[in-house]
């Protein structure tokens, strides 16, 4: 029988491993991001915890290139090594250690769209139809060979989190569909068309900083894109940064003022935008003590 190795740190690596499991697929190591490392990993998840239900056995790594990481998969002797959920890079000798080839996954259609926090990008793009990827894992960036793809699509409604569990589900599609090819060695590789690949730069906590001055459903568009999972979109008041999970856009024919200044104060919060109202939902703010005030600016 095969042996396998899975190595990933979030939600996703999660539904993978659970997809592996359920098809009968043998793991013989977990290699789970440590929980005291996890910090800026927004959507952590200790797939140990998933490994220990199923008496797998695991490891807990803080850097995926340690010697310890490196000398436990050696001692497996993986036929293949998943990779699934991971920001780290791995390192081209441990992708080497697997006999027949490690496997990456993505959730945009390659080469489109290869690169860093591909569902906040996409909605932010005002992408509709898009697959996940399934591909072999070489020394670029998402370049492989690709094994499967999986379509799902994005509303113009759907938050963050509502795209992830999309692409979770595309995922577990995809794996149902490559993995009996894969034992069976049937899998028919599709080389990338490298002259047609696009790149997502990484974002960073910053990147979520609402520019009031922009068109309300752009706003609208950033605030879901960022949501949770992820960081959040951000105005700061009174030196304090307001969180923005949830809003929606409308029409204001009642309230003349600047963008970024506080319309009204009741269940929601009404925000002046250049060409309509942001209508907050949901809100975190650092200090709850901090009112609100009607005519004030988020900045």
């Amino acid at each position: 029988m095969k042996k396998a190795v899975f190595i990933g740190s979030v939600l996703s690596s999660k539904v993978a491993l659970e997809t592996l499991i359920k098809n009968d697929i043998k793991v013989d190591l977990v290699c789970s991001l440590d929980e005291e490392v996890s910090k800026n990993v927004s959507d952590y998840f200790p797939i140990h915890e998933i490994a220990k239900e199923n008496k797998l056995p695991y490891l807990k790594f803080e850097k995926i290139d340690s010697s310890e990481v490196k000398e436990k998969i050696k001692e497996i002797n993986p036929d293949f090594i998943f990779v699934i959920g991971l920001s780290q890079l791995i390192p081209q000798e441990i992708l080497e250690m697997a006999n027949d080839y490690s496997i990456g996954f993505h959730p945009t259609p390659l080469p489109k769209h290869r690169g860093r926090a591909a569902i906040p990008w996409q909605i932010i793009l005002g992408v509709e139809e898009s697959k996940v990827t399934l591909f072999k894992l070489d020394e670029g960036m998402d370049s492989g060979d690709i094994i499967a793809q999986h379509p799902y699509r994005i509303e113009k409604t759907d938050y963050a989190f509502d795209v992830y569990n999309k692409v979770c589900d595309a995922m577990i599609g995809a794996l149902n569909e490559c993995l009996p090819k894969m034992y069976s060695d049937e899998v028919d590789f599709v080389k990338q068309n490298h002259e047609d690949a696009t790149y997502l730069l990484v974002r960073r906590l910053e990147d979520g900083h609402i520019d009031w001055e922009k068109p309300a459903l752009e706003i609208e568009k950033l605030i879901r894109a960022t949501s949770r999972p992820y960081p959040g979109a951000f105005g700061v008041y009174k030196e304090k940064q307001v969180i923005i999970w949830k809003a929606r856009v409308e029409s204001n024919t009642k309230y003349i003022g600047i963008p970024g200044q506080i319309a009204f104060v009741n269940n929601e919060i009404g925000i002046i935008t250049k060409d309509g109202i942001l209508i907050i939902e949901e809100h975190e703010v650092e200090n709850t003590d901090n009112r609100f005030i009607i005519g004030h600016k988020l900045k």
